[in-house]
């Protein structure tokens, strides 16, 4: 299976490209006459190709602290102690997409980062101990979260539906007024919410832990590259004692000096615990993200030298995003200014009352590998799916929910988001698409189950 579609999986670059030739190429179909040149304008333009800019420096910029994060000696030896807890391969594959969905559910970027470092970690230890198992599945596993993120506690739309003032800016005032804030007792921790994400929580492990052959089973059991990543091209121990030269200066000891971290270290902290404290933690976005990660590297290096030293491993490591994902604002924003995106998320609008969120939640998944962005989709799709359900008296928290469900279900075919922990762990996209497409046949019909369910 793993190899029937790697097989015909090309790298996340190749596929952009092509994913904008078609897009220009349909929405230049869609425009009639002067078409093309419209959509080669709205690709280019600054709402197009160079729209996820900062986004895209945000992303870099955490892969780069997060693998100064996993060099740290601290956090290397705690992920070693986390991944021996495992007596075996299946334990070792179900424990690395526990504690991906577990901290996706948290935040979608800490997972993201943190269950990448973790996938490689237990590849690592696989090797060590001599477990014959097959390192992609530990990298899929990693990313088992980011099919689980949206019904957290960084669900977009649901954060983005709490205030009148919010759903204003997407569905537009009198269509708000329709709705109505939608309470997070009502979305995240309501029942079909609870239902869905506790149910995908508990069945990715098992679903991976099915996936690991049993021992001797596999006949290229593909074990972690032991060198040529960037982890491993950091030295082994970065304390205060390594690469010290026998003769130092003045400038050399400033260098390596611990009063350069704690000066910005502690700034940093207290901004970090003004910033979320007083927004009672709604400030936890990608910057703060990137903020806590910055701390924590600096200050369990030690020393500017060593931190710099880590970053620099990680900002090697960040060509593809840099690459993708002005791409992805071009496909974007063709797809939002030809009408494109408005005409996929209004395909099923008129589906019947009992089948709608269901129809709701494939066409959101479909409409993810173009836009994939949970805001980007919400804004794009909420409009119109809200207004749909108000009209078939459908439940409009089960409407939006099923936009947030789309959006997670398709990222695991999606490469954008799979950037990032291609990068730390060093497999290409072809390895991991296999077990990322059973994963997610699997936790789609688990979603579509209770969306159905929730229907009747």
């Amino acid at each position: 299976m793993r190899r029937g579609f790697g097989r015909f999986t090309p790298d996340p670059f190749v596929v952009a490209v092509g994913m904008t030739l078609v897009t220009l190429v349909a929405g230049a179909l869609a425009v009639g006459d002067g078409g093309l040149v419209r959509a080669v304008r709205l690709w280019s333009a600054a709402g197009g190709l160079w729209s996820l800019l900062a986004f895209a420096g945000q992303m870099a910029l955490m892969l780069t602290l997060g693998t100064a994060l996993a060099a740290a000696p601290p956090v290397r030896r705690g992920l070693e102690a986390l991944a021996r807890l495992a007596p075996g391969p299946r334990r070792l594959v179900g424990l690395v997409a526990f504690v991906s969905c577990t901290l996706c559910l948290f935040n979608w970027s800490l997972g993201l980062v943190c269950g990448a470092m973790f996938a490689r970690t237990a590849g690592d230890e696989a090797r060590r101990r001599g477990l014959p198992l097959h390192y992609p599945l530990l990298c899929a596993a990693g990313y088992a979260g980011m099919m689980v993120w949206h019904g957290g506690l960084s669900g977009t739309a649901p954060l983005k539906a709490t205030t009148l003032a919010d759903l204003t800016e997407v569905l537009g005032p009198e269509l708000a007024a329709r709705v109505g804030p939608i309470g997070l007792s009502d979305s995240l921790l309501g029942g079909l919410n609870l239902a869905v994400t506790i149910g995908l929580w508990l069945l990715a492990p098992l679903v991976f832990m099915a996936l690991t052959p049993a021992a001797g089973a596999d006949p290229d059991p593909h074990p972690a590259p032991p060198s040529g990543h960037v982890l491993n091209d950091m030295p082994p121990e970065t304390g205060p004692e390594a690469h010290a030269p026998s003769d130092t200066t003045g400038l050399d000891r400033l260098e390596r000096s611990p009063l350069v971290v704690w000066s910005l270290a502690l700034p940093a902290a207290a901004a970090l615990v003004f910033a979320v404290g007083d927004t009672a933690g709604a400030a936890i976005d990608l910057n703060a993200i990137n903020l806590a990660l910055w701390v924590l590297a600096l200050v369990l290096h030690g020393r500017p030298d060593a931190f710099v030293r880590a970053c620099d491993a990680g900002a090697r490591a960040s060509a593809g995003i840099l690459l993708l994902f002005p791409l992805y604002g071009g496909i974007m924003g063709v797809m939002k200014g030809t009408g494109l995106a408005a005409a996929l998320a209004g395909l099923f609008a008129a589906a019947d009352p009992r089948v709608f969120t269901t129809l709701t939640f494939v066409s959101a998944g479909f409409l993810n590998l173009f836009v994939p962005s949970g805001g980007g989709q919400w804004a794009v799709q909420g409009p119109i799916v809200m207004s749909a359900a108000l009209g078939r008296g459908v439940d409009p928290t089960h409407a939006m929910l099923a936009i947030a469900y789309g959006d997670q279900w398709t990222n695991m075919l999606q490469p954008f988001w799979a950037v990032p922990l291609l990068a730390i762990t060093g497999v290409r996209a072809r390895d991991i698409i296999g077990y990322c497409t059973l994963w997610m046949f699997a936790g789609g019909l688990w979603i579509a189950a209770c969306l159905l369910l929730a229907s009747l």
